[in-house]
């Protein structure tokens, strides 16, 4: 039981179901004590303790269902000798000593022609168990792999050995010949199932994560519509394994420089004999971003997953305050954090969104407004292409923002080929900023803003 629920944990965490060391050791309490008799039962008791959300209650009740049905061996019926009731009732004892001569000629046979001749259904599916085992079938990843996993099944069962025995009885017993030619037939057919589940369970992981490298590395404003609730769950994931990063406790940071002063203070009443150590530690504060986004109908989905990556970093980053414009500039904080992500982008892009971006006018109705948000504390982040329709930049207020805040960077989801050509102001924006930085990938993303993080570690 044991084994087959760590293999179960396994094709559960493909299926995308995070599961702890201590997750497993309840689950495999919770398994002992309810049994593996009932199959209801033991879901609910994996599911209760295991799945931490709706999303992964129903992949793990899908994983379940799949890991726990295994395809059935479709034995071949006997041989209908009493097709004709007339020859059957004249032949009878004709047919009594053909069975008792292939009774004895069954037991020279190898042990699975033996099975497949006795149809013992519980003999061939504890066979094959044992054979996937043997062949490390939870090792399968591509659908390539297939008919090399099936392959190796087979050679655990003895097909080799099977082959020699339907050639044996071909010439003594052309019935029990045909008999083991079809159960062979069902028995391969029944193998490529099998491995077929595996790779649905097995394979998953591997397949997610060769997709995720593929939506890591594409064009985030070239994504289809079918890719686009994909990465998504990618932002998501990227944004869970940054606050992992750089959300460690105190505890687990460098303690610094030992502090002679205190530990001499604090230990006077032993003498000065350093019983309880004092060190040196520098403050970190968590950043603040002031995060000013084009939603202009060119760069407008880049923004929706920077936005919503920015605002999943809510352990990592103390306060985040989000503007977004094309021809003018608005506040939208407080509609990220009331909404979820699709509603709250539908709403910034009904009220700023698709325009021809202003850069200048919007600077200037930051300046006007919000200016106060940013303090020496502050890291600002521009996201745009910084093309302003041949209009008036204002670059003269980025400068002002650049000297005010920390640091100033700037984002461009357009390739660095193109900047400065035709409407681009980007070599003009670039002289006030700290770091400019091409951003047109979801890697390229994750690395931009965990580097702004990684400052105040």
């Amino acid at each position: 039981m044991r084994d087959t629920l760590h293999r179960f944990f396994r094709a559960a965490r493909g299926a995308g179901v995070r599961i702890s060391p201590a997750e497993s050791i309840d689950a495999m309490r919770a398994a002992a004590e309810v049994g593996p008799a009932d199959r209801a039962i033991l879901r609910d008791a994996l599911l209760l303790t295991m799945a931490k959300s709706g999303e992964e209650k129903a992949a793990l009740a899908a994983c379940f269902d799949t890991f726990f049905t295994h395809p059935d061996f479709d034995a071949p019926s006997a041989a209908n000798d009493d097709d004709e009731t007339g020859e059957g009732a004249s032949e009878s004892g004709t047919d009594a000593a053909a069975g008792t001569a292939s009774v004895q000629a069954s037991t020279e046979l190898g042990s699975l022609a033996q099975m497949l001749l006795a149809q013992d259904r519980a003999a061939i599916a504890a066979a094959l168990s044992n054979a996937s085992n043997a062949a490390g079938l939870t090792d399968i990843r591509v659908f390539t792999q297939r008919g090399l996993f099936a392959s190796r099944v087979l050679e655990q069962l003895g097909i080799a050995q099977l082959r020699d025995d339907i050639d044996a009885l071909t010439t003594r017993n052309p019935a029990d010949a045909e008999r083991l030619a079809t159960a062979l037939r069902s028995l391969r057919e029944t193998v490529s199932e099998m491995v077929a589940q595996a790779l649905l369970l097995y394979g998953r992981e591997e397949k997610e994560a060769l997709r995720n490298e593929i939506l890591r590395n594409a064009p985030m404003a070239r994504l289809e519509q079918r890719q686009i609730a994909q990465m998504r769950v990618l932002i998501r994931q990227i944004a869970r394994r940054l606050r992992e990063r750089f959300s460690k406790p105190r505890k687990r940071q460098r303690r610094g420089h030992l502090d002679v002063r205190r530990t001499i203070r604090r230990n006077a009443a032993w003498g000065g004999v350093p019983f309880m150590t004092a060190w040196k530690r520098r403050h970190r504060d968590k950043p603040k971003i002031v995060a000013i986004c084009d939603v202009s109908g060119s760069v407008a989905q880049v923004s929706d997953f920077f936005l919503l990556l920015i605002h999943s970093l809510h352990e990592v980053v103390s306060d985040v305050r989000s503007f977004a414009f094309s021809g003018n500039l608005i506040e939208v904080s407080e509609v990220l954090e009331k909404n979820k992500p699709e509603e709250a982008m539908k709403q910034i892009m009904s009220s700023v969104g698709y325009g021809s971006s202003d850069y200048g006018r919007s600077f200037v109705d930051f300046e006007r407004g919000f200016m106060s948000a940013i303090t020496a504390q502050t890291t600002v982040i521009v996201l745009g292409d910084a093309r302003s329709n041949n209009l008036d930049p204002r670059a003269d207020i980025l400068r002002r923002i650049g000297e005010r805040s920390k640091r100033l960077v700037w984002l461009n989801p357009e390739g660095r080929m193109g900047w400065g050509f035709g409407d681009s102001e980007m070599p003009r924006y670039a002289t006030f900023c700290n770091v400019v930085r091409q951003c047109a990938t979801a890697q390229q993303l994750e690395r931009a803003v965990a580097d702004i993080v990684a400052t105040y570690q």
